[in-house]
């Protein structure tokens, strides 16, 4: 148990000491930390109250008093950036995984009993794969509702599918390996060789999905909260100010170009980031 445990540790020291050493991994957990001190900082660092409207000051292009403008409602953007910031990272964070929890349940009883069980779940798995992620994202949300904890769940849907198939996929690799075979002979119950011995073992495929699965998240809750079906005004997602802002962007463009480049940073440092530890933790890739 003691070398299985070393091995463990000096993978993970591996993969960080590649990570340490790639430009884009750096370039993206950069972008992701900066990203997340800023959401977390909001209430101590922005100007404004983000719900705080003055007509008088509405439409007004970026200055030195409000750096991103003013929105039709003379609130200030960058203030509804940073608040922003929460609504989208947390979603993108929570519906990852939760997704990836509901997976592991699902992927793990299938992997490791097999037979009629696997069969019934994989076709469940199955019918979930043949709807596309954002369509499906859009059923549920429009079944649910709008409210926050509903959006998390019409957006975790989406990822449970393909996550379980990567998970049972590791576990029947897993689950005729000697260390299994000798918990079974010493009477482990079912749950505990499943989450003390074959999750835990199998779990590098599912980081580095979830991690990649980040950025489509962040997209898919701007694109509900752009449809009007995620985070609703006033609250200041930063899928919902494009929302609002889409009718001024011949006239005041500059209400949809900050919480765009908001969203695009965001994706792309998670893409970065997944990127690289997949690279990290493939040793095919490695080579």
């Amino acid at each position: 148990m003691k070398k299985e445990k070393r091995k463990g540790v000096n993978q993970w020291q591996e993969v960080l000491n590649i990570l340490l050493h790639n430009p884009n991994a750096i370039i993206g957990f950069v972008i992701v930390a900066v990203l997340i001190v800023l959401a977390i900082l909001a209430p101590w660092i922005s100007p404004y109250n983000y719900l705080e409207m003055n007509l008088a000051i509405a439409k007004q292009g970026p200055s030195a008093a409000h750096i991103f403008g003013t929105d039709d409602l003379g609130r200030d953007i960058l203030s509804r950036i940073l608040y922003g910031g929460r609504y989208s990272m947390s979603l993108g964070f929570l519906s990852v995984g939760l997704g990836a929890i509901v997976a592991m349940v699902i992927g793990s009883i299938a992997g490791y009993f097999g037979g009629w069980v696997d069969n019934l779940l994989m076709r469940m798995m199955d019918v979930l794969s043949a709807i596309p992620g954002m369509l499906l994202s859009i059923i549920v949300a429009a079944a649910l509702g709008t409210a926050y904890h509903d959006t998390v769940i019409a957006m975790a849907i989406g990822n449970v599918a393909a996550l379980s198939r990567i998970l049972r996929a590791q576990i029947l690799s897993i689950r005729e390996k000697e260390y299994v075979q000798a918990a079974k002979a010493s009477n482990c119950s079912n749950f505990r060789i499943i989450f003390s011995h074959i999750i835990p073992n199998s779990v590098m495929p599912m980081i580095i999905n979830c991690t990649s699965r980040l950025a489509a998240a962040l997209l898919f809750c701007a694109s509900l909260s752009f449809i009007g079906l995620g985070v609703q005004p006033p609250e200041p997602e930063w899928g919902a100010m494009l929302a609002g802002a889409r009718g001024y962007i011949r006239t005041y463009p500059y209400m949809l170009i900050s919480p765009g480049i908001f969203i695009a940073l965001s994706v792309v440092g998670f893409t970065l980031l997944g990127d690289s530890l997949r690279d990290a933790m493939d040793p095919k890739l490695r080579k």
